[in-house]
């Protein structure tokens, strides 16, 4: 685990959180990005629920779409973002902390960093999109 991290492992879960007072998976992204990289990420606050995931899953589509996220074809590198499928929709995110690594908040559990390459995260890995900024950034 690398030092950033630390900085969020244990936040709450919080549906539509998008602070340190709790976040949900994308909350999270956006409070990483914006405390780490300096980087702000649109809300996506577009569903009702945590549970509405045909909803999330056209905000997951629609985000991955836009000039803003790369996919990524090779290894993953640290802030990464790796989409998920739950069910036979894309509604989870994590954050790469490295290649397998992921720093993520699901369900009622609080922000931790577990292993995408295995356990329950391993068959439902859709994509990973590195965002552009950083691309351009690596480039200087």
């Amino acid at each position: 685990m690398t030092d950033w991290t630390n900085r969020f492992v244990g936040l709450p879960f919080v549906e539509f959180g998008r602070d340190r007072d709790g976040c949900d998976c994308w909350g999270l992204a956006c409070l990483a990005y914006r405390e780490e990289l300096q980087i702000s990420l649109p809300d996506y606050l577009g569903y009702s629920s945590v549970d509405e995931h045909a909803e999330i899953a056209a905000l997951v589509a629609g985000a991955t779409a836009m000039p803003m996220w790369i996919p990524v074809t090779g290894r993953a590198v640290a802030f990464d973002v790796a989409v998920f499928r739950r069910g036979r929709l894309d509604t989870h995110i994590g954050i790469v902390v490295q290649h397998g690594l992921m720093l993520h908040a699901a369900g009622e559990d609080c922000a931790k960093v577990e292993s995408y390459e295995g356990g329950v995260w391993k068959h439902r890995l859709t994509g990973v999109y590195r965002h552009v900024e950083l691309v351009s950034r690596a480039a200087r």
